[in-house]
């Protein structure tokens, strides 16, 4: 049974994830002529009440996903969170676990005292797109500077 749970972004086995995301970012926007920008996350900033950062676990308890949520300034509906690092090896992709991250992770920003989410991502990446509109969140105007970025999202927290 998958399981998420709570890690440091400077874990090993975070940072075995998050390396893998950034290749996979470096490769995928190469072939698009765009030069991608590593930024490592600070692990101050997933640390509750700041933020938090999570791990999914497959049915044999390996490691084989991540995401977190970090705060950022306040938006037009309130305090607000941003959804960093989504990530999934290619190989659990499919099984609906993006889905529970997310949702995980929207949960946590509610704890948290969230009143809006957001994201940015680059068009090319089609499923997480879908994902991100299968679970609410609807195109806004960009809220950052991310030069990987050329989409913007957000969802309002009831």
């Amino acid at each position: 049974m998958v399981r998420l749970r709570d890690a440091s972004v400077d874990a090993p086995e975070s940072h075995e994830l998050l390396s893998e995301y950034f290749h996979s970012r470096e490769l995928g926007f190469a072939h698009q002529n765009v030069v991608y920008t590593i930024r490592f996350p600070d692990p101050a900033l997933y640390v509750p009440p700041t933020g938090v950062f999570v791990l999914v676990d497959d049915d044999d308890e390996h490691p084989v996903g991540c995401g977190g949520i970090r705060l950022i300034p306040d938006g037009p509906h309130g305090r607000r969170y941003e959804v960093k690092h989504l990530y999934l090896r290619p190989s659990t992709r499919g099984r609906g676990w993006g889905a529970l991250l997310l949702a995980d992770l929207e949960d946590r920003a509610r704890q948290l005292g969230a009143q809006e989410l957001v994201l940015d991502t680059h068009h090319s990446l089609e499923a997480a797109a879908g994902l991100y509109a299968k679970a609410g969140f609807v195109a806004i105007d960009p809220y950052n500077d991310n030069p990987n970025a050329t989409r913007w999202y957000g969802k309002v927290l009831e």
